[in-house]
């Protein structure tokens, strides 16, 4: 999902344009998280971007979204970009010795 969302409507209020899009980028991971994971994959993961414009975005993460959107909001910005784009997840092994590290054993 690669979109500019223009926040501007002659009837729909702006707080109600704002839950859209926080509904679409909602839908749009509970649509990708539901597809079928290729052989050896553990998990569907998402690189995303935020911005006033396509140029300006920066990497966040993907539970950022919501409150840059609230921010966009109280900033009355009237339009912002947002990137997120899926990728195959593998989850990573810990140690034994990286485990135990934040126990303290008396």
């Amino acid at each position: 999902m690669k979109k500019t969302f223009n926040i501007t409507h002659p009837k729909i209020k702006l707080a109600r344009l704002f839950e859209g899009v926080k509904h679409d980028v909602k839908k749009y991971v509970k649509r990708e998280r539901n597809k079928q994971l290729p052989a050896g994959v553990d998990f569907w993961d998402f690189d995303c971007k935020y911005g006033i414009t396509e140029a300006e975005s920066e990497v966040v993460h993907l539970t950022a979204i919501n409150k840059h959107i609230d921010e966009a909001e109280k900033l009355g910005l009237t339009s912002f970009y947002i990137e997120i784009m899926v990728k195959e997840g593998f989850r990573s092994v810990k140690s034994i010795e990286e485990d135990d590290e934040g126990f303290d054993e008396e």
